[in-house]
């Protein structure tokens, strides 16, 4: 069984720990095996290509890498400030995730 996680595509969260330390971006894609996720913007490194289809010339592309999931917190939707978040029944008694700080759903 794969394991729960807070974060998840599309959300905006904030890099706590790294390099990137205090910057904010949108969740590309999230690895739930290795617990690391792609962040747009954060973690840029520099990849050498050969040439394809893709990029004809080949050369020097900069791309995301993946960063892992202690390091980033999710952005409370109402004050855009970092939060933890927490699960609770809704009304309809579906699990949805809920922002700690100001008790917000979190779509």
């Amino acid at each position: 069984m794969q394991k729960k996680l807070n974060i998840k595509k599309g959300d905006q969260v904030f890099v706590n720990a790294g390099e990137y330390k205090g910057q904010k971006g949108r969740v590309l894609e999230v690895n739930r095996k290795t617990d690391r996720v792609i962040v747009e913007g954060i973690n840029m490194i520099k990849k050498h290509t050969k040439p394809n289809a893709k990029s004809p010339n080949g050369g020097i592309i900069e791309q995301e890498a993946p960063i892992h999931i202690s390091n980033l917190m999710m952005v409370d939707p109402s004050s855009g400030d970092p939060t933890r978040v927490g699960r609770k029944l809704d009304d309809n008694g579906k699990l949805v995730r809920y922002s700690k700080k100001s008790g917000e759903e979190i779509k």
